[in-house]
């Protein structure tokens, strides 16, 4: 009997009707009035407190303002970051290449170049041996790849896929040569003896890739062309041409002069390079 009494009590304590009213400070008028219980207060307090806390949950998962709370990054400063850092290692990697061929142009300028030794009779033992001595049936791995590159070479639209015999060099100049070719004396160029003011020409299509004056040289050109060849022009009185412009074989760059310490007369100092190795232009073109 004492348990039940005591419920009905708190029954009754939570139902027992209240009444909220606002008055007027000055006139005592009854403004606004409600009936209430502390049942009614506890639920309302109940509601209001969840859906406050489901509103701040849900503007800080699905709208910026999570941004301002410490340890939150934004989704637009991620995305930017992460392209920041690809396009940072590309960069590197074009620095890098960047730096490795400048260093191969300055040895082509300073002409510091190993000179490479061939064994003669190696050579000459190769070319005696007797073709029907050899295999020259393919293997399975032969035949294989030999169909992919052939199947790749069909249907090849760009440069690589064309013919290079075709390629011919254009001379720069024509006149007597002072100083020839020679290997020994690392002197990788032909001295052509001109006019003062002669016009140089570029002796392929390509690129300009350095087009400076030096103290040694005067004013210098490289020219770079297809099949990793590279000329270059030295101790000219001028230059027609900038870094980065396209040439066509046959077109001025430059004119023929004497500039430079090293230059002894009017005359053009011309080089060709294969791969980073020196070539004798008089193997190729015929300065007469």
């Amino acid at each position: 009997m004492t348990k039940k009494n005591k419920e009905k009590r708190i029954a009754k304590k939570l139902l027992h009707k209240y009444r909220l009213v606002v008055l007027n400070e000055d006139t005592f008028e009854e403004r606004f009035a409600i009936k209430l219980t502390r049942l009614n207060v506890f639920v309302i307090v109940s509601i209001s407190s969840i859906l406050l806390v489901a509103g701040t949950i849900f503007l800080i998962a699905f709208t910026s303002l999570k941004e301002f709370i410490p340890g939150y990054s934004s989704t637009a400063l991620k995305k930017k970051a992460t392209e920041l850092n690809y396009k940072t290692d590309s960069l590197q990697q074009v620095i890098n290449l960047n730096e490795q061929y400048y260093a191969s142009i300055k040895r082509v300028l300073t002409g510091d170049v190993d000179t490479v030794e061939f064994n003669k009779d190696s050579i000459i033992d190769a070319a005696t041996i007797d073709a029907r001595e050899l295999n020259l049936r393919p293997s399975k791995e032969d035949s294989l790849l030999r169909d992919i590159v052939d199947k790749e070479d069909k249907f090849n639209v760009f440069e690589s896929g064309l013919s290079t015999t075709n390629f011919v060099l254009f001379p720069p100049v024509n006149g007597s040569i002072s100083e020839a070719y020679n290997i020994k004396e690392k002197h990788y160029a032909v001295d052509v003896v001109v006019a003062k003011d002669t016009p140089v020409k570029a002796t392929a299509d390509g690129t300009v890739i350095f087009a400076e004056w030096t103290s040694q040289t005067g004013y210098v050109a490289i020219i770079e062309h297809s099949n990793d060849l590279i000329s270059v022009y030295k101790h000219n009185a001028s230059l027609t041409k900038q870094q980065g412009d396209l040439v066509k074989a046959g077109e001025v760059i430059a004119l023929a002069g004497n500039s430079g310490v090293l230059s002894t007369g009017p005359h053009l100092h011309f080089e060709l390079w294969n791969k980073g190795y020196p070539v004798n232009p008089t193997n190729f073109i015929d300065f007469k």
